[in-house]
């Protein structure tokens, strides 16, 4: 994706009291619609000062308004961002109708879901994973991260496939984070400090930050930002044992004695350190060039999960969590981008090169899966287990575009697209104590290491032509070549039963050669139809019939020796077919890997405007048919998450937004969707679950209907703003919004135990005192305290002790309890 040059001519040159009273004023307007309401000049009449003045978009790469654009979009402006202090993309994303963000916190990431496209268990996850079904676009670089929401223009979000417009290949969306460009004709300085305070918390949290503007020439400019958070986290882990194996983990949690003798509680340890900022360079050596150099980086360390263990076998509160290690990761994400853009007359030339990194490394408490195994672990008293994970990965990203310039009655779009991606893995479970227990020789403990590596190459072309049938009738229709090749290797080992085995060199595994029976490649086309009719100068109609597809992968973990009477199997994959029990049971599924699946999304949109433009009215409705679904289920062995392909499903649904100026000082918005999704065939043996007492394995079959899990059916939100002038020339801005969620589904059709989330709905409030160079926000999130849970791991058949080891893998995540704090904004300009 590429970032247009028609996006540097919509940046505004307003002056600073400009831009902080329209900004504040309108610091929740921007969530649903994309819109923010312009301030009303002397010499305007009331139709005028009443008008909605729309964010400038370029989804469809080229600038339009989100009214005058025949695509389902939403966008928020940086204005808005920053002084509502959104903070990541799950504050977004909250007011937008048709997706749903699992937020599980900074450890995990959270998991983004449009419109009901999600067949996962809402487990624990990575924090480099959003989800899979949309494609996440820093500039014009496709890459995903959970990014902090500093010095940007807009983020614009893009509901159904845009893989005829994208190089990066989205089945049910995309989202563009749009950053400022550095100016060439201001320079600024910005400071912004923000202090918050967390029930359930003990600290003060902060966040900080500046943004810097160097015009050196009138070609030639540089950007900079830099922001610390440090948020003190409101998850206690009381259970945490003082010596791995020493320590009782199952004490008489009635004895404070007993207790104390055994745990080294820790307070709050769900917090995050985030550092992250950029450099970009921009060029303009001639009107016709412009080149921008980015560096990117974001690099976090996590105290631990945000789940809570309340629901599990031990006496946790809903704010503590069971486990009994503490879990801290590290995340390191880098890009280095260069966007070009050349006018070439007849076309605008635009090419984007990516390289990034990223890295992600943690521990975790491993002992309930290892006493759920029932290898006799139990049997040792103060048994515990924790696991360490280290994963890397580099990519290259090119993407080379053609726009068409002119006014034609036609215009079109043709690109090219390359990605190569590499990764690499570790896994390593250590149960101290343990080995000297069972009489193993094996000083380190380790008791269980696998590795895994990819390479993944992509290669695409894609683009559009478009028809003015009439001045009101337009068509457009779209087509994109894809191929891929995926290669893999993934190897376990035992280390107690082999003390000669040594942990290979991470660096190293990179030398490594691929299996050659575990890779996968495919080709295929994608097509789109798009049709739009303006009804009249406030009303336009539109139609679109567009695919998109998701490559398959590994799931990363090494195949089953041959079933063995006198063995037991650890942590392995089967392989379809491959015997598993003394029973001559085989498996259902590929449990080493997964192929790719596919959507056709159908959708029918009304966008309007009233009362001379002060209402907007937007609408669509929509059919996706999702063919070979990517699926969560879990491997025979071991009970490992993995993703396996079913038959079909589809999502069907609507959405509505609304956006109305009542005064020049009140604005209302509001969104609702509706989106039943489900499965259109019976998948066999598609959730793994156990048969109590014990952990013994049974599976349950998907059903024809099953309601998919992971997003609610209904959602809606409301927003309210009032804009006070002082007698001083300033401006008190007060803003209330509400966003609510239905149920959700843990497991497709709740079976195997799933659990069915409670709805729940989060008020926030802010107050903005706005003077010519400074704002100061007093605000509320989650003003009423609601308790939610928004993702769970394992159900509650795990609820079991054995031998006295309890296993409580049975947790939830949880929202951040009232939050309320002051945010300081300072812009120095000249």
């Amino acid at each position: 994706m590429i970032f247009d040059h028609a996006m540097t001519g919509i940046q505004r040159k307003q002056d600073t009291r400009a831009r902080f009273m329209c900004g504040a004023a309108t610091s929740l307007a921007l969530m649903v619609t994309g819109t923010n309401v312009a301030s009303a000049q002397d010499g305007q009449d009331t139709e005028a000062a009443f008008a909605i003045d729309e964010i400038v978009v370029t989804a469809t790469r080229r600038a339009g308004t989100v009214q005058d654009v025949p695509i389902n979009i939403s966008a928020v402006g940086g204005a808005q961002i920053e002084e509502q202090g959104f903070t990541d993309i799950s504050d977004v994303l909250a007011y937008v109708p048709g997706i749903n963000v699992v937020d599980r916190g900074g450890r995990n990431g959270n998991r983004i879901i449009v419109r009901g496209l999600n067949a996962d268990a809402l487990g624990q996850g990575s924090a480099s994973d959003g989800g899979g079904t949309v494609a996440t676009y820093l500039g014009e670089i496709p890459i995903y991260i959970d990014l902090k929401l500093n010095d940007l223009e807009r983020v614009e979000t893009l509901l159904g496939p845009q893989g005829t417009l994208y190089g990066a290949g989205t089945l049910g969306g995309a989202i563009r984070y749009i950053p400022n460009k550095p100016d060439f004709n201001e320079m600024l300085l910005e400071v912004r400090a923000d202090a918050y305070m967390t029930q359930k918390s003990d600290g003060v949290s902060e966040d900080v930050g500046f943004t810097i503007n160097l015009p050196i020439s009138d070609t030639f400019a540089i950007r900079g930002s830099l922001d610390y958070l440090n948020d003190k986290g409101f998850i206690d882990y009381p259970f945490v044992v003082k010596n791995i194996g020493v320590s009782e983990p199952d004490p008489d949690f009635s004895s404070e004695t007993d207790k104390a003798a055994n745990f080294n509680p820790a307070k709050d340890v769900n917090g995050q350190e985030a550092l992250s900022g950029r450099v970009a360079a921009r060029w303009q050596p001639t009107d016709r060039i412009d080149a921008t150099l980015t560096y990117y980086f974001q690099n976090s360390d996590n105290e631990g999960r945000t789940t809570s263990g309340h629901r599990g076998p031990v006496p946790a509160g809903r704010y503590e969590s069971p486990s009994r290690v503490l879990e801290p990761n590290e995340t390191e994400n880098e890009l280095l981008a260069l966007e070009i853009t050349a006018d070439l007359g007849f076309a605008e030339l635009t090419s984007a090169s990516g390289v990034g990194r990223y890295r992600e490394n943690g521990q975790r408490d491993q002992t309930d899966l290892l006493i759920s195994l029932e290898y006799s672990y139990e049997t040792f008293p103060t048994f515990t287990a924790y696991t360490f994970e280290d994963e890397k990965s580099t990519f290259f990203n090119q993407e080379v575009r053609l726009v068409s310039k002119g006014e034609h009655d036609y215009n079109w779009i043709i690109g090219g697209y390359y990605n190569k991606l590499n990764t690499k893995g570790i896994s390593a479970e250590y149960t101290p104590g343990y080995a000297a227990f069972a009489g193993f020789d094996r000083p380190d403990d380790l008791e269980y290491f696998s590795s895994n590596t990819g390479r993944l190459v992509e290669k695409a072309v894609f683009g559009e032509f478009g028809y003015d049938i009439t001045d009101r009738w337009q068509v457009t229709v779209g087509g994109r070549y894809f191929e891929y090749k995926l290669e893999t290797s993934a190897e376990i080992d035992f280390p107690l039963f082999d003390p000669d085995f040594t942990i290979p060199d991470f660096d190293g595994l990179s030398d490594r050669p691929f299996d050659p029976t575990a890779g996968q490649e495919d080709n295929g086309t994608l097509f789109k139809i798009n049709t739009s009719y303006e009804l009249n100068d406030d009303a336009l109609v539109y139609a679109t019939v567009s695919q998109g597809y998701r490559i398959g992968n590994s799931n990363g973990i090494g195949q089953c020796e041959a079933f063995d009477p006198d063995k037991q199997q650890g942590a392995c994959a089967l392989a379809q077919g491959q015997v598993y029990n003394e029973n001559g049971d085989t498996a259902e599924f590929d449990e080493l890997a997964f192929g790719p699946d596919k959507t056709t999304n159908y959708e029918l949109g009304l966008k309007t405007a009233w009362l001379d433009g002060a209402l907007t009215l937007n609408t669509a409705l929509y059919y996706v048919k999702w063919q070979d679904p990517q699926l969560g289920s879990a491997t025979v062995n071991a009970s490992i998450p993995i993703t396996i392909n079913a038959t079909g499903a589809v999502s069907k649904g609507f959405d509505f937004s609304g956006n109305w100026r009542v005064t020049d000082q009140f604005r209302l918005r509001g969104s609702f969707s509706y989106t039943k999704s489900e499965l259109t065939a019976d998948v066999p043996s598609l959730i793994r679950t156990i048969t109590p007492p014990g952990f013994g394995s049974a599976f349950v079959d998907g059903k024809d209907g099953d309601r998919l899990p992971g997003s609610p059916e209904v959602q809606f939100s409301m927003f309210a703003s009032y804009d006070q002038p002082l007698s001083n020339g300033n401006a008190l801005h007060y803003n209330l919004g509400y966003a609510y969620q239905g149920d959700v589904l843990s497991r497709t059709g709740g079976r195997g135990n799933g659990l069915t989330l409670d709805s729940f709905g989060v008020a926030n409030a802010s107050v903005v005192y706005d003077a010519e160079d400074w704002a100061l926000t007093a605000y509320v999130n989650n003003l009423f305290n609601e308790f939610g849970e928004t993702g769970v791991q394992s159900s509650r058949l795990y609820n079991q002790t054995v031998s006295g080891a309890s296993v409580r893998s049975f947790q939830t995540t949880v929202l951040r309890p009232r939050s309320f704090g002051l945010r300081l904004t300072y812009r120095f300009s000249g």
